[in-house]
């Protein structure tokens, strides 16, 4: 086989992709939005290095798609091999999201906390979590801040800095904390059911940053799992993504991939206050195609190569170059010796915070572009 594209010796990125080869009205086609993964995903603990519970409804889910190995760094990858020679593409999808870790408990029971990747302080005071036990339990309790009330005036509008905010979780001692079997190093996590919205194709829930590109990567390889593809499909999922992409740029002892579309679920720009000029994230929209953040650049033959074929298809799309942000195809060009990469985010209101809006339409138009890239991706460079 002619062999068009650049191949190296690393490995590929997470898989967030799901499935579609045929567009019916069944249920079960990968098209169609599956509340039920999305809850699973969405709903799933996994902040930055404490990835377990998350890393499990992945494991089941892919449970068939290929061959699943387990890193020992947390990464989890699914690869489902396509002809001999062939280009393999890598669909990357971090499975963590922002959270905090116990940094103390004072005499009278309240959690201190150090931030596991990029909080807004401002959305933090009175939201509800859970401290996650060394033994799986999570127990309830409450971002908590010194009253307004008892601030002078020159602080109450001010953000509370991480070292102001605590969790409480009704206790009155330290002893008490330590017999609900919470101590140091334990993780905190946002207490967040998905909901669906008044609105149809509208939902609410926590780490759609980047549990949208989880539930995209899945949906793809089940999609995929018994076509005949003209590529080697390898899924991966990174860990610690939000703490400076760690888990991606581990891969570099794995097999180079030839390309990498990395899944995200990033911030959209249609909120009240935003530019008008210049939106590149609205909700109902299409997938995002991200041609450059400050952490990668895509190659224009690469990009171009999406974009026709998202076009062809009649997949809504948005063209995106951002000023801001970074993914784990920062990773990608130190590590794989400039594997060309690309970003499809499906985008989301409020990502960073305990609630983000994502619209499912999105993710389907997600879904859809990765297995038209993937069925097509022998016509690049032609």
């Amino acid at each position: 086989m002619t062999r068009f594209f650049i191949r190296t010796a690393g490995t590929a990125l997470v898989l967030l992709c799901t499935a579609a080869a045929s567009a019916d009205n069944s249920a079960s086609s990968p098209l169609m939005f599956n509340k039920d993964l999305l809850e699973k995903c969405s709903n799933a603990s996994g902040v930055s290095g404490f990835e377990d519970e998350i890393r499990s409804v992945i494991t089941a889910e892919l449970a068939g798609c290929g061959t699943i190995t387990h890193c020992r760094n947390g990464n989890l990858i699914c690869e489902k091999p396509g002809p001999e020679g062939s280009p393999c593409v890598a669909l990357v999808a971090h499975m963590d999201e922002i959270g905090f870790m116990v940094q103390g408990v004072t005499a009278d029971g309240f959690l201190l906390l150090v931030p596991l990747g990029g909080w807004w302080n401002h959305t933090l005071p009175s939201q509800r979590v859970q401290v996650m036990t060394r033994d799986g339990r999570k127990i309830p309790g409450q971002i908590g801040t010194k009253p307004p009330h008892l601030l002078p005036e020159s602080q109450r509008k001010q953000v509370m800095p991480d070292d102001a905010l605590f969790v409480d979780v009704g206790a009155s001692s330290k002893e008490e904390v330590e017999a609900l079997g919470i101590r140091l190093g334990c993780c905190v996590v946002p207490d967040v059911q998905l909901q669906a919205l008044g609105v149809e194709h509208r939902w609410m829930g926590k780490a759609f940053d980047n549990r949208a590109g989880v539930y995209t990567m899945i949906r793809t390889m089940q999609a995929i799992k018994d076509m005949q593809l003209p590529c080697t499909v390898r899924a991966i999922a990174t860990v610690q993504e939000e703490v400076g992409t760690r888990g991606a740029r581990a891969l570099q002892d794995e097999k180079v991939p030839d390309f990498a579309i990395i899944l995200e679920g990033p911030p959209a720009d249609d909120t009240l206050g935003q530019s008008t000029t210049c939106r590149q994230g609205e909700l109902g929209k299409g997938v995002q195609i991200r041609l450059y953040d400050p952490t990668n650049i895509t190659p224009p033959a690469f990009a171009d190569f999406v974009l026709d074929t998202a076009a062809r298809n009649g997949i809504r799309h948005q063209a995106t170059v951002r000023r801001t942000g970074g993914t784990d195809a920062a990773a990608s060009y130190p590590n794989w010796h400039g594997t060309p990469s690309i970003v499809f985010g499906v985008p989301t209101r409020y990502i960073h915070s305990h609630n983000g809006i994502l619209d499912t339409r999105d993710l389907s138009a997600a879904v859809q572009l990765t297995i038209k890239v993937l069925e097509n991706i022998l016509n690049f460079g032609k």
